[in-house]
């Protein structure tokens, strides 16, 4: 990751955009089902595993900051 944290506010943040987007990918994924395009729900599929992906790392992100925080008390 950066070096420069962007703090809990900025974590929590991420991780709600993140996941609005993981919405809109479901409702791009459901669409396709019911059209049968197996490209699109490949691509669908990937881009929802992408964004849990990222929202595992920014949950790690924001473990790791609270660590942090208990360590220098």
């Amino acid at each position: 990751m950066s070096t420069k944290s962007k703090g809990k506010f900025g974590t929590y943040l991420t991780i709600g955009t993140t996941l609005f987007a993981a919405f809109s990918n479901i409702k791009k994924v459901r669409a396709a089902k019911g059209e049968n395009d197996t490209l699109q729900l490949v691509d669908g599929l990937i881009r929802v595993a992408a964004v849990a992906t990222g929202v595992a790392l920014l949950v790690r992100e924001l473990r790791e900051a609270t660590d942090d925080d208990i360590l220098t008390d």
